[in-house]
């Protein structure tokens, strides 16, 4: 299973969704390769955001070995799951997916409780609501995974 979590810079939700999702599967013996990227190039080569890192470290989640990068046409072919952070971050991906592209491109917070969205901390400012909700995501879709083997 290879999976691709996917926000707009790739220095927030994104990195932090790979990092919390990453120590998750490790601590419940589930293989998995994943990786983080975002619909905007702006960041490209950039560790995560200083605050969303401090943040996630301080909840044992290290993200230090994460750089951002942007959306590749190759990533609708190289990940089974390519999991949006909120609707416009999937309508951005649904615009330049390839029309045989064989990656599975839904929300992050599909199936899981509560809101649809994460949130971007780096205009809302809250990091940990952010890690809350990523931390519940995070649960429900290796739940799901699980559950599908």
């Amino acid at each position: 299973m290879r999976i691709l979590f996917l926000c707009l810079g790739n220095i927030c939700r994104s990195p932090a969704a790979e990092g919390v999702f990453r120590k998750m599967a490790q601590d419940a013996g589930f293989a998995v390769a994943l990786d983080s990227a975002g619909t905007g190039g702006w960041h490209v080569g950039d560790a995560p955001y200083g605050p969303m890192q401090s943040a996630a470290g301080q909840r044992g989640y290290d993200l230090s070995d994460l750089r951002a990068r942007q959306l590749a046409p190759a990533d609708f072919y190289e990940f089974d799951m390519i999991l949006a952070m909120d609707r416009q971050n999937l309508r951005d991906a649904q615009a330049v997916m390839p029309t045989d592209a064989t990656a599975r491109l839904e929300m992050f917070l599909q199936g899981a409780q509560g809101t649809s969205e994460v949130p971007d901390p780096y205009y809302t400012r809250d990091f940990n609501g952010c890690l809350d909700i990523i931390e519940a995501g995070s649960k429900a879709l290796l739940a799901r995974l699980q559950g599908a083997q």
